[in-house]
């Protein structure tokens, strides 16, 4: 059954941002990033992020944080590729659609997107190098061999 709601306030957002981190830190390729090398405290995380996701949406929450700054350290600390992207952004957009359908739902998860590959972009030379062909929005390839 597909949710029929659109995301509608920072309740809303705070719901789908603690589904989507309960994934995204139990994920055996992503998870590592947010619990071994940031130590992510999603208590302490979670009002950031929500922030930024409100303006993004709502242009409603004052977020004046540099978001690409504690993924270059990541990055420094052990490499971010496109594969790891590209789960990010097929965990966000599962996330997205088990709570929410509507035009802001379509922005969050067009927005994901956007900011998966403007982020990989600026953490290096925009190669797929070693990431075996590059980001794969949606995780198509693995939605293509179950249909």
């Amino acid at each position: 059954m597909r949710a029929t709601r659109d995301i509608s306030d920072r309740h809303d957002l705070d719901v789908l941002l603690r589904r989507f981190y309960g994934a995204a830190f139990a994920d055996p390729l992503i998870g590592p990033f947010f619990t071994e090398i940031a130590g992510t405290d999603l208590e302490l995380h979670l009002p950031r992020i929500t922030d930024f996701w409100e303006r993004a949406l709502f242009r409603t929450a004052d977020y004046g944080r540099d978001a690409f700054a504690p993924h270059a350290a990541l990055h420094s600390a052990r490499p971010l590729t496109a594969a790891h992207f590209g789960r990010w952004v097929q965990l966000w957009q599962a996330s997205v659609d088990g709570l929410h359908s509507g035009p802001r739902a379509e922005r969050a998860k067009a927005q994901g997107e956007r900011i998966a590959l403007a982020m990989l972009r600026r953490l290096g030379d925009g190669s797929t190098e070693g990431t075996g062909g590059g980001f794969v929005p949606l995780a198509a390839l693995e939605l293509r061999s179950v249909a």
